[in-house]
């Protein structure tokens, strides 16, 4: 109660006494017992009562008010032991079971537009803001909660004495408990056809983030709940008798990131609107954690998994969104291998097998018999297929998965090929069953392809790299034929299909190929000669009249890489040229009939 200083004059009430004497019965008398179509009404009342007593206050009576002090302090919510909890939310997803609860514990519930709608449906008691604010919704739905009933009701700190006199002051009740979700801005702007530039600025929410920040803010006295799933976790604590900071602290950290990953959608539409470069000044990329890992490259190392939850990305397609039929759970370094392998295959336009390791493909084979095609990827390097990761760009029936399931390795004719994981677009009900027949522990992904005009990130220390995805294919540039031999079409197409096989071999990188297979590949060498002599080797006798493709342009010529191809038989070198020794490539393919082409693109992968 308000007491008056050590005076014998007589009590004069303050200003705000009355206001809010006036507000108050405003708030029990009538906005109990009208529709909301008169609430604008009675706030016109309230303010024209209010205007004519502030002005007909004497000074002398406004001076006495300000000697009057709280001589009797309890921190307490709008009425003793009352608690209130505030809900407005866009998903009402076990919004009945929240609302039942609070109610069963005796809180009282505040709530908002449809969300109260839904709660007095559900036979929930429901008090609507308005009757707090004194104000109804008002520009089309923009103003509802943001208003010092609300707000200070939310963000006064109870061990505060100055805190808790003002909201005494002004009438305000304290919320205990503040439950928000978003306008769906994500799924909206995301949507297929996508959405105009101001249905979606309609969509931005002002009022939600300011009441779940204000809650994560003062959280100490406030439970803020923005995810449905935590329902009965609130429900439980309530129950209970004993206050868990952390519990409250893990709270107030997932609002925060709720709404920071919010304005991150927001920030990066926006953007896009703008018709700004790819590269914005500043990058905020959400993340969310899909799930723990065992560890990382190295078991010493703790890993875990997360999912890029930019506009961009969605129905990006891409390993991160892949559907796990069968095996057990991914682990870091295959996560690497799977994307390594599916990006590769993905790029082929005939049905195409590709086997990784390490994320390098040491076998890739197209042909109309995807049979086949597998036998001649596993082929190309069976040591290092097995153990490996296989991928397909077809279905996956039970022809193909009988294949994968029995074929033996070429090394000896009798061990069945074994792999961490199978990768393909789709697979057959009865391709399923047979693979998961194969092993336990086969991992099957079911994947979309990767979308081109992606970003690509990579973290070095302090920073991140930012650059276009290396999206071209034999399709998109030229084979400039720079020597005086001239490619068959077959040499092309195989000169073709080395290129596209070298872009996904780690530099320095060599890929001998030829009829729509891959022979041999040199990867990760410190000098390019090294890794044509590896890629010789395996190729073998069947390098004769083969296609060989490298990522970048040969430093030297004459007693190096180009002489040592030529020498070996290879039929047609891709390359990009732009060496200042270029001319000796030329002249010494010129001196073994050995085409030269020269793309003009690079394929550095690090």
């Amino acid at each position: 109660m308000l007491g008056t200083a050590a005076s014998s004059a007589p009590t004069i009430p303050t200003t705000a006494q009355t206001a809010n004497s006036i507000r108050r019965a405003f708030q029990t008398t009538t906005f109990d017992s009208l529709s909301s179509s008169h609430h604008p009404i009675l706030c016109a009342r309230f303010h024209f009562l209010s205007l004519r007593f502030f002005s007909n206050v004497s000074t002398k009576a406004m001076s006495h008010s300000q000697t009057l002090h709280a001589s009797n302090y309890h921190p307490q919510s709008s009425a003793p032991g009352n608690k209130q909890a505030l809900i407005s939310l866009s998903d009402k997803k076990e919004l009945t079971l929240l609302g039942n609860g609070l109610q069963e514990l005796g809180y009282t519930i505040v709530s908002t537009g449809g969300t109260a709608s839904a709660l007095e449906n559900a036979g929930v008691s429901v008090t609507k803001v308005e009757q707090l604010t004194c104000f109804p919704e008002m520009l089309d739905g923009r103003v509802k909660t943001l208003h010092p009933n609300i707000h200070g009701g939310i963000l006064a700190r109870r061990d505060q004495k100055h805190h808790m006199e003002a909201l005494n002051e002004h009438g305000i009740g304290t919320f205990d408990v503040v439950v928000v979700n978003l306008y769906p801005f994500y799924d909206k702007v995301t949507s297929t056809g996508g959405i105009a530039f101001y249905d979606g600025i309609e969509n931005i929410d002002i009022g939600g983030p300011a009441m779940i920040r204000a809650a994560a803010k003062n959280h100490k006295d406030v439970l803020v709940v923005v995810d449905s799933q935590d329902y009965p976790a609130l429900l439980e604590f309530l129950k209970g008798s004993q206050d868990d900071q952390q519990f409250r602290r893990n709270l107030a950290w997932k609002a925060f990131e709720h709404v920071a990953s919010y304005d991150s959608a927001v920030s990066e539409w926006l953007w896009k609107q703008t018709g700004g470069d790819k590269f914005p000044p500043k990058l905020t990329v959400p993340l969310s954690l899909k799930s723990s890992l065992r560890y990382g490259e190295n078991p010493h190392q703790k890993a875990a998994f997360y999912v890029d939850k930019s506009l961009s990305e969605v129905n990006a397609g891409g390993i991160a969104t892949a559907i796990q039929h069968h095996g057990k759970e991914m682990s870091y370094n295959n996560y690497l291998d799977a994307d390594a392998a599916w990006n590769c295959v993905s790029e082929f336009r005939n049905p195409t097998c590709v086997i990784v390791k390490h994320t390098n493909p040491c076998g890739v084979a197209s042909g109309d018999d995807i049979l086949e095609a597998y036998r001649l990827s596993v082929k190309a390097d069976p040591v290092s297929a097995f153990g490996g990761i296989v991928a397909f760009n077809i279905e996956v029936d039970d022809a193909l998965a009988k294949e994968i399931r029995e074929f033996r390795s070429p090394t000896d004719g009798e061990t069945r090929m074994f792999y961490e994981i199978v990768v393909a677009p789709k697979y057959t009900e009865k391709g399923l069953e047979i693979l998961c027949g194969k092993s336990k522990t086969l991992r099957m992904l079911e994947a979309k392809k990767n979308e081109k005009g992606k970003l690509s990130l990579r973290q070095v220390g302090g920073g991140w790299l930012a650059q276009d995805s290396d999206d071209l294919t034999p399709q998109d540039i030229q084979f400039n034929v720079v020597s005086e031999k001239k490619p068959q079409d077959n040499e092309l197409r195989d000169a073709e299909f080395a290129w596209l096989c070298v872009k996904h071999v780690k530099s320095n990188a060599i890929v001998i190929a030829k009829d729509n297979r891959m022979l041999g590949m040199g990867s990760g060498q410190p000098n390019r000669l090294e890794s044509l002599r590896i890629a010789l080797r395996k190729a073998g006798d069947e390098v004769k009249g083969a296609a060989l493709a490298s990522d970048a342009f040969f430093p030297f010529a004459w007693k190096d890489a180009v002489e040592e191809a030529c020498e070996s038989g290879i039929g047609v070198i891709a390359e990009p040229g732009g060496s200042i020794r270029d001319g000796d490539a030329v002249d010494c393919c010129n001196k073994y009939g050995v085409s030269l082409l020269f793309t003009k693109v690079r394929h550095f992968r690090h």
